[in-house]
């Protein structure tokens, strides 16, 4: 399978166990149902995504992408060389940009953890960081009871300045010495 339009690396990230937990608290029934629909629970989701972009990021200071794509599906590895991976990054690397914030920042998902058509697990969102968004799409592969990344997708489009609320304009007395204004009867 080759989805070179929309992956760009690969690398391994390992889950143990897929299933969210089914135990449902009397307080949260909502929030149990929601999670019980999820593919991953959302710590895990928090991990793959964390782990994944932090290892792009070391590939990127490095230059080095031969681990990135030597821990990829069997799929990817046969269609991406590491200097297909190093050709891919170029502009992350040519601009040194840095994606250590990632381990700190909390990403923001745009939709739902979700499994498509293929059984891939598919995490989409970007970390609020400032003057550049760290937007991602990454895709997992389930190999062997382990989910490797299958794709990933990074950008890092300039945030859009915040308008500021207009500012009331402050109230400036007279200068001294100024006639002070008629007062009415």
């Amino acid at each position: 399978m080759h989805l070179r339009a929309l992956i760009v690396g690969l690398l391994f990230v390992s889950v143990t166990a897929i299933d969210v937990a089914t135990e449902e608290h009397p307080a949260q029934p909502a929030a149990a149902a929601q999670q019980q629909q999820l593919p991953v629970s959302l710590e895990q989701a928090l991990y793959l995504i964390r782990s994944t972009l932090l290892t792009l990021n070391d590939a990127n200071r490095t230059g080095n992408y031969t681990v990135l794509r030597d821990l990829a599906s069997p799929d990817f590895q046969a269609a991406n060389t590491a200097a297909d991976l190093a050709q891919n990054f170029s502009d992350l690397r040519r601009r040194k940009f840095d994606l250590f914030t990632v381990a700190l920042a909390a990403p923001q998902l745009t939709a739902a953890p979700a499994l498509d058509g293929s059984g891939m697990l598919r995490l989409t969102g970007f970390f609020p960081t400032r003057p550049l968004q760290i937007n991602f799409d990454l895709l997992f592969q389930n190999v062997g009871g382990q989910w490797r990344l299958f794709g990933i997708s990074v950008a890092t489009p300039q945030v859009a300045a915040q308008p500021q609320p207009p500012q009331p304009e402050p109230h400036v007395p007279p200068p001294k010495g100024a006639p002070a204004p008629a007062k009415k009867k």
